[in-house]
């Protein structure tokens, strides 16, 4: 019907729709022209059949208008969806020939007037924005080029749960990586979703991102929140500059140790090959890509290869528009969201506290922890001094402020070997020293 009366050039009005029957009326039926049509469908044959038809018009075409009220959206996308299956590129001006060619109708992609046009758009999903609450407070960014008809940037936030579960918790489509473009962001996010106070923030080495964070006024530094780099990057910017491969690995063990004895140690070893790779180090902040000096912020993530992961998810929705990307980000979370809950909750029904990763570790942990002495301790302090056996090396616990000289404590939030000895010789509960975001109540 919408095929025939819009290469006719004439319009009808439905009287009546209903899964037996369809019946319509030219739109100026009786004043000049008796157009109409009644069609009943006959169940046991299968069909519809023409139970009465004026077919014969009888306006003129100097009464028909150049747009048609039944060539809408649907009947266009219907019209050119072979077209854009073949080559979704297609262009513009071949779609309008097509809708032309079949329909006898030019559509035009002009704007309409008064109709204001996104430069940037940031969007999250409340449920996103409700698990970054139960995540590990630390979030990994960056960016990566759309490949479609609208160019740009698609900026991405992620974090992390207690079970190692990548989190995806907001995205945004900018002209590019330049310095206004991430302070909207990440101005955005703040505002928005990462509202919490002592949150890391790991990413490149970008100047623009370093320009939006200064711009911030606080909003993304110290003490609301500390701004680290991948490490990755830095290794990569170092053997650019020094073009030394052979120092590579020194450099990324600098990077991953966790205690400040051994990063003096590798750091002097590196300062022995060449007084100018530790001077070109010493130009970043060490507590902005060392584990030793980060405060724990890092919770142990050293690189943005869970935000790189998002990026490679979304790579086949990258030449999409804008309104099926976001709609892309939607669906696939909702399908990530849903099975993970259901795993989540089958733990919990299970009888199980904490989740799978931070079980097996906590595990190894109190395992290694009976060749380990308490030397002695200051209960009121709750202060410990412990000694490996047979090594001799010594360490300090500190339970109340969560440190321990070995760095394990503090960077993965759960008590580390020499945490269960003094535990154990002072028979304290360890559970108490597993950080709530590793409880399956959390995930």
């Amino acid at each position: 019907m919408k095929d025939h009366t819009i290469r006719r050039g004439v319009d009808y009005r439905v009287y009546e729709s209903e899964p037996t029957t369809f019946y319509a009326k030219y739109t100026e039926y009786g004043n000049g022209c008796d157009w109409l049509i009644r069609v009943t469908k006959m169940q046991k044959k299968y069909c519809w059949e023409i139970r009465r038809y004026n077919g014969s018009h009888t306006c003129t075409r100097s009464t028909i208008s150049q747009d048609h009220s039944k060539l809408d959206s649907k009947t266009v996308a219907e019209a050119i969806k072979p077209l854009v299956e073949v080559d979704p590129s297609i262009k513009v001006k071949s779609i309008i020939a097509e809708v032309q060619s079949k329909f006898n109708y030019t559509i035009r992609d002009d704007l309409v007037p008064d109709i204001r046009v996104p430069h940037r758009v940031f969007w999250s999903y409340y449920p996103c924005i409700r698990a970054f609450r139960h995540c590990k407070s630390v979030v990994q960014v960056d960016g990566t080029h759309l490949y479609g008809k609208y160019k740009g940037c698609l900026l991405v936030v992620v974090s992390q749960d207690g079970n190692n579960n990548i989190v995806p918790i907001a995205f945004a489509i900018v002209e590019g990586e330049t310095s206004d473009a991430w302070y909207f962001f990440l101005s955005n996010l703040r505002q928005h979703v990462v509202t919490c106070d002592g949150v890391g923030l790991i990413s490149d080495r970008h100047d623009s991102i370093r320009s939006a964070i200064e711009r911030s006024n606080g909003a993304w530094s110290p003490p609301r929140a500390f701004h680290m780099f991948c490490i990755r990057h830095i290794e990569s910017n170092f053997l650019r500059k020094f073009k030394a491969p052979y120092l590579q690995k020194l450099i990324v063990n600098i990077e991953y140790l966790r205690t400040i004895r051994e990063y003096q140690m590798r750091y002097e070893r590196l300062k022995e090959r060449g007084e100018a790779y530790t001077t070109w180090l010493d130009r970043i902040p060490r507590e902005q890509y060392a584990l030793a000096f980060d405060g724990g912020y890092r919770w142990g993530h050293m690189i943005t290869n869970l935000v790189e992961c998002i990026n490679s998810v979304l790579k086949g929705a990258r030449n999409l528009p804008v309104t099926a990307l976001v709609k892309a980000t939607f669906y696939r979370l909702n399908e990530l969201f849903t099975r993970k809950r259901v795993e989540a909750e089958a733990r919990i029904n299970a009888g199980l506290v904490f989740s799978e990763m931070v079980t097996t570790k906590l595990h190894a942990n109190q395992r290694a922890s009976g060749n380990i002495q308490v030397s002695c301790f200051d209960r009121e302090n709750e202060v410990f001094e412990v000694r490996e056996m047979p090594s001799g090396v010594e360490y300090a616990v500190d339970l109340r402020h969560h440190r321990c000289d070995c760095g394990e404590f503090q960077v993965d939030r759960i008590p580390c070997r020499h945490v269960f000895a003094c535990c154990a010789n002072q028979r304290l509960d360890w559970q108490v020293y597993v950080n709530d975001v590793y409880k399956m109540d959390q995930v």
